[in-house]
């Protein structure tokens, strides 16, 4: 590996990420937030777990970031490529849909300026992560916002727990300053990812992405449609996120939203 791609945006963000997570735990762990009475009292559950879950944000953190999240395959094999045409046949009101670098684009997919790769089922582009969030790596972007929140909240309870106002001034800035500053930067991380979280609940929910969400009305196979045509009520829209069931392509999902809705209007 060239020594300049250790500084490339990817790299940069991860290491950054990294660094931060451990800096606040390495904050909380020296002053005198509960934390560390616990510690010193010899209660070692609660300080291993808050650790183990620190961990296991950060691996979730690192696995979605570098993972493929759905990249569309350039050049697909000819037995692939014989099964999208088949595919693509069923739904012949389907508009078709070209992306100048990446030829045929599938249903949902949408190329990203900076991963220079078409993504299946984009949702977006995540710079913190610096890497795209789609189909293959959403369920677990989910999963890292509900650990990462817990982790957040947990943090900023401990990091309150360590501030006494009743010293002077002047004292208190040099005691308590750092710990405070990572109480003021947790409400602010606490307060995004329970936002993102919330919303990302919401669109998994009715079973849309980020980009379709902001973009309907330039978006050919929705502007066509009144409502989602991908909703298939909640129950169906979370067993299909996080299970992948029932399982079939999005053209099928499409088209068959299409004929119910030719069949209800021929039935008015």
């Amino acid at each position: 590996m060239a020594p300049w791609a250790l500084l490339s945006p990817g790299v940069l963000v991860r290491t950054g990420h990294t660094v931060l997570t451990w800096g606040i735990t390495l904050v909380l762990f020296l002053h005198d937030t509960a934390l560390r009475q616990w510690e010193e009292q010899g209660e070692l559950l609660l300080p291993l777990t808050f650790l183990l879950l620190v961990l296991g944000s950060l691996l979730l953190y690192l696995a979605v970031s570098l993972m493929d999240p759905g990249y569309v395959n350039v050049q697909p094999q000819p037995q692939e490529e014989a099964k999208e045409e088949q595919t693509a046949m069923v739904p012949q009101a389907i508009p078709l849909r070209r992306c100048r670098y990446c030829l045929v684009l599938p249903l949902r997919a949408r190329h990203c300026r900076e991963c220079r790769r078409c993504v299946r089922r984009y949702d977006h582009h995540c710079p913190w992560m610096e890497n795209c969030v789609g189909e293959r790596n959403h369920p677990l972007f989910v999963a890292y916002l509900v650990l990462q929140l817990v982790v957040l909240l947990w943090g900023l309870y401990l990091a309150w727990s360590g501030l006494h106002f009743f010293q002077p001034w002047g004292l208190w800035l040099r005691s308590s300053g750092l710990l405070f500053a990572t109480f003021l930067l947790l409400s602010v991380f606490s307060l995004v990812a329970s936002l993102l979280l919330a919303s990302h609940l919401y669109l998994v929910a009715s079973n849309t992405t980020t980009w379709e969400f902001i973009s309907s009305h330039r978006i050919a196979y929705l502007r066509q449609r009144p409502s989602n045509p991908f909703d298939r009520g909640l129950t169906r829209n979370l067993a299909h996120f996080f299970c992948g069931w029932p399982s079939g392509s999005w053209e099928a999902l499409w088209a068959e939203g299409e004929e119910e809705e030719e069949g209800g209007s021929q039935a008015v």
